[in-house]
């Protein structure tokens, strides 16, 4: 059963550049559903590996491929684009990985179920995101590498305006089945994460169903990102239906939001998705991003930059700082403006993680957990 958030603090608190503090002698100030969880937030996604680099919008073109678009490609389109991109960066990634990994970097409490292969790239994700403090222990896929299953990568391109057009072969993220789902790990998590991209494949999605149906069992809270309008178009349907019955938490950007309801009203659709679920926040880019809970609505500002460089991981970064500010009793204003400064930290360099510890990155900026 879906049911009602606690919450503490308020936009008063915001303005007065403090938010409330958490800590063990703090633990009754959490909302219920948070209640002697081991984990803040436990993530199910696509374990992939991004692979970044800079590009004209002519390359694009040339290739086919949609500008900030996202697209599932087999291995050897894979290979071949993978062969056509200019010099790049390597780092560990996929949506929820991100998102966890931003949480860690908050000092929050974190944990992840994904599908990597037993291979070289299998090693570098199960290093990193262990690296930064985030519980991973799903089995890998033993014989994935050699039966077209290896660990699963995303070739990112970005244009000069910071945009990005992503290719991913899932690989051995697309092999994510119920076996997978650790009851234990979901039911100590205060909210369970779900990454909308495994509604691609069916045993990926069988999981995340599963993954759902556990938190819930628990008494906690589950969370979903819609991921890409084109999932949202692929599956329009059978996402909506998700939400209404098992969704408590929403995430998504502008033209997510606007395919769902397939409408080019904002606040219609957003108001719509208000009435659905408990929470929902929705980003629209430089012009911050606007939360629901009940009958409240809360716009808030997106942080300046000087300079875009690459928007990859936004989304992910202020999925993390609302999520964690959720799971602790914040105010709507509060968890967005954690998201906020995440996602303008991450959209200032290259790379879909923290650079920079956003704990202390928060406390410069009076934002304290």
């Amino acid at each position: 059963m879906k049911g009602r958030f606690s919450h503490g603090g308020g936009a008063g608190a915001l303005a007065r550049g403090r938010l409330a503090r958490y800590g063990a002698d703090m633990t009754q100030s959490l909302p219920a559903f948070a209640q002697n969880a081991r984990f803040d937030v436990c993530a199910l996604g696509n374990a992939i590996v991004d692979v970044l680099a800079p590009c004209e919008p002519a390359f694009l073109e040339a290739k086919g491929l949609v500008p900030g678009s996202m697209q599932l490609v087999d291995e050897t389109q894979s290979a071949t684009l993978y062969d056509a991109m200019a010099a790049g960066v390597e780092a560990s990634g996929g949506s929820a990985g991100n998102t966890v990994a931003g949480v860690g970097s908050f000092g929050g409490r974190a944990a992840y179920i994904g599908k990597v292969a037993k291979d070289t790239l299998g090693e570098v994700f199960s290093h990193d995101i262990r690296a930064v403090g985030v519980h991973f222990d799903t089995p890998v896929l033993e014989d994935g590498a050699g039966n077209g299953f290896g660990t699963g990568r995303c070739l990112i391109n970005v244009t000069p305006d910071g945009q990005r057009t992503m290719c991913t072969f899932l690989g051995a993220a697309n092999q994510l089945t119920t076996a997978d789902v650790d009851a234990g790990v979901i039911g100590d998590s205060a909210i369970v994460y779900l990454e909308g991209y495994l509604f691609d494949p069916a045993p990926a999605r069988a999981a995340f169903e599963a993954a759902a149906a556990a938190a819930h069992a628990a008494g906690r809270k589950v969370a979903i990102t819609l991921s890409d309008s084109f999932v949202v178009h692929r599956w329009r349907a059978e996402l909506l239906a998700f939400i209404e019955s098992s969704a408590d938490i929403v995430l998504a950007n502008e033209g997510e939001l606007h395919a769902l309801f397939e409408t080019e009203d904002f606040d219609h659709a957003a108001a719509h998705l208000g009435r659905i679920v408990e929470v929902a926040a929705v980003t629209r880019g430089a012009a911050g991003s606007v939360l629901f809970r009940g009958g409240e609505r809360v716009e808030v500002a997106a942080y300046p930059v000087e300079k875009v460089v690459d928007t990859t991981g936004a989304g992910d970064q202020y999925a993390a700082g609302v999520l964690l500010g959720l799971s602790r009793g914040l105010s709507l204003a509060q968890a967005g403006a954690l998201g906020s400064l995440a996602a303008s930290e991450v959209i200032a360099h290259w790379g879909p993680r923290p650079m920079v510890g956003l704990k202390s990155l928060a406390v410069q900026h009076g934002l304290s957990l």
